[in-house]
């Protein structure tokens, strides 16, 4: 990770600043493919993507005191976003997300937030892991012209049959070398700039917009020499002159499904599985803040909650906050919320301005900076480190990995964390009890509360004690001792 501070930097904070600036440039072009291509996989227009991410620039980052994080749609409520435009129509999912925005607002005024607050660091440090890893594979096609899935895909099994892995044998047999050749400008933009001394701009010009301009330069080249490459391998931001102005492509909620349960029941479903994921997102991001700064759970449920609102009035999907835009923020030395707001409001530029450029955006060359991203968050220093603590922490690590890979996000933490409540029973079992023998005669002490979980271990102690001697119950250092215990004790 960049380092971004010292103990003089922290007089500046809250401030606008360069940093955040420059930050919120890289934000903007992660989060550019990723709105587009979660809005497609949803089913809905593309322009309902990018207001999402508008919102989350604008109005969550501003609402909310969460300094880093960044909040947009996100690829852990496709299949639900999808089957709820399928029935209720996308007017009725934008009446849906309101609803879901509401009972996040009460939610925060409840101070029903602190959930994720106890998920153990094991799991937090295998959320972030999981996610780079998942982030590194499903980039790979797209860096090499095999744009078949859409961007910003998350799940195991894809709509078009194949999965994760099988999706990259189809991608090396199906390479594009127009994109290849964007995605290797892009490539070596990033090691350049970064590792070329003498390059005096590079303080001053993130080298993940040098990425993007030399896989642009290159698409251009491309497309003069008569080997441009096909709409699909590029960023597709609608066009507001072809669509007949913000009018032709806004879409208002639909008020007439009130009276239908079935949106009450997609609200509620939204609400509840946004707000956890955006819980984790900001916890998991506070850890990275090299300021050390704390988001209070219960605002950053409101301002989630006025997000979803925001968003289903103005036509856009879901928001929630998200770990990739909000990890490349840290390590691009974002400094406050203002680098979320300035991707908001590139968003919100882009579209309004610059479409037609940035349509010639390859999206090998994008594939390429998000493919750094996810190295990032899943670097192999990251898994030696937490080998090196131990079962107990290095289990629910790798279990919580593997099932964010071939599950989900909310399934790999649930279970992650299943693990970890699993070692601290075991660890209060094993060590709850005390057994010392002294030749014949055998103490068996109490240091913790006795409960049923150690009915068999007791058992086990009486039976096995050596014949012709005494057997000393000490439970003067016990919290509680249950009636299991107690009648365990009396039948022998």
């Amino acid at each position: 990770m960049d380092k971004i501070g010292s103990a003089t930097d922290l007089r500046p904070l809250g401030r606008f600043s360069a940093a955040d600036l420059k930050a919120g440039l890289i934000v903007f072009f992660v989060a550019l493919p990723l709105c587009l291509g979660i809005a497609t996989a949803s089913g809905a227009p593309p322009i309902s993507g990018l207001i999402a991410g508008m919102v989350g620039g604008l109005v969550v980052a501003v609402a909310s005191k969460a300094q880093l994080s960044v909040a947009g749609p996100a690829a852990g409520l496709t299949v639900i976003v999808f089957d709820a435009v399928a029935r209720l129509g996308l007017a009725g999912l934008l009446t849906a997300t309101i609803i879901a925005g509401a009972i996040q607002i009460a939610l925060g005024a409840f101070r029903l937030g602190g959930v994720a607050q106890v998920v153990p660091n094991a799991v937090i440090r295998g959320m972030l892991a999981g996610i780079g890893l998942i982030l590194v594979l499903k980039q790979i096609p797209h860096a090499v012209g095999y744009d078949a899935d859409y961007e910003g895909d998350f799940a195991f099994g894809q709509p078009d049959g194949h999965n994760t892995f099988t999706e990259l044998g189809y991608a090396f047999g199906a390479i594009n070398m127009g994109a290849v050749a964007a995605a290797v400008a892009a490539a070596l933009a990033l090691w350049v700039w970064r590792d070329y001394p003498k390059l005096k701009l590079r303080t001053h010009l993130p080298r993940e917009l040098m990425a993007v301009l030399a896989g642009l330069a290159c698409s251009f080249a491309l497309t003069q020499a008569g080997y441009g490459l096909a709409p699909e391998h590029l960023v597709s931001i609608p066009e507001l002159a072809e669509a007949g102005g913000l009018k032709g492509l806004w879409t208002a909620p639909d008020l007439a499904v009130l009276k239908s349960m079935d949106v009450w029941k997609t609200g509620l479903t939204l609400a509840i599985i946004a707000s956890i994921e955006s819980l984790l997102s900001v916890e998991a991001t506070d850890r990275l803040d090299p300021f050390k700064r704390l988001t209070p759970p219960n605002r950053e449920l409101m301002a989630q909650g006025l997000g979803n609102v925001t968003s289903g009035i103005l036509g856009g999907l879901p928001v929630t906050a998200v770990v990739v835009r909000s990890f490349t923020n840290v390590t691009a030395g974002g400094r406050t919320r203002w680098s979320s707001v300035t991707h908001g409001v590139l968003l919100v530029g882009a579209t309004l301005f610059l479409a037609r450029w940035l349509n010639y955006i390859p999206l090998s060359a994008l594939a390429i900076v998000l493919i750094a991203v996810g190295y990032k968050l899943t670097h192999p220093k990251l898994y030696k480190q937490t080998y090196a603590m131990g079962r107990e922490q290095f289990i629910p690590f790798i279990v919580t990995v593997l099932l964010i890979l071939f599950t989900d996000l909310l399934t790999g933490v649930l279970l992650g964390a299943a693990f970890s409540i699993f070692f601290v029973l075991y660890r209060e079992y094993a060590s709850a009890i005390v057994v010392t023998d002294d030749g014949n005669h055998r103490m068996v002490r109490f240091v913790a509360s006795a409960t049923f979980l150690h009915k068999a271990k007791l058992k086990s102690a009486f039976e096995t004690a050596p014949t012709g001697g005494h057997i000393i119950l000490d439970l003067t250092r016990a919290r509680s001792v249950d009636a299991d215990i107690m009648e365990t004790i009396a039948d022998f």
